[in-house]
């Protein structure tokens, strides 16, 4: 995923939410939320599904992403929605 096409997403994505919290300073506590959100919708549409889930399934056949949970909220996290649970920290993913 490292390619020029997707460090300018995300510093596409960084540029508007720096905007976006300037207009709004106390949506700051959201901020790693929106963006992790933001790039992977981007990533969606330009590049393909990110990230994907790491966690093994009856059926490997069929990656999926992992989603950001809360919606909006502080101390977001990526979680596996098959499976129910917390797979790290937005941020803190291990690949």
């Amino acid at each position: 995923m490292d390619s020029a096409r997707t460090v300018s997403i995300v510093d596409e994505v960084l540029t508007q939410r720096r905007w976006w919290v300037e207009q709004w300073p106390d949506g700051a506590p959201y901020v790693a939320c929106l963006v992790a959100q933001d790039v992977q919708e981007a990533l969606l549409e330009h590049v393909g599904r990110w990230p994907l889930c790491v966690l093994s399934h009856e059926d490997d056949d069929v990656p999926h992403e992992l989603r950001v949970a809360p919606d909006l909220g502080p101390d977001p996290h990526w979680v596996c929605e098959e499976e129910g649970c917390v797979v790290a920290p937005v941020g803190a993913l291990d690949r």
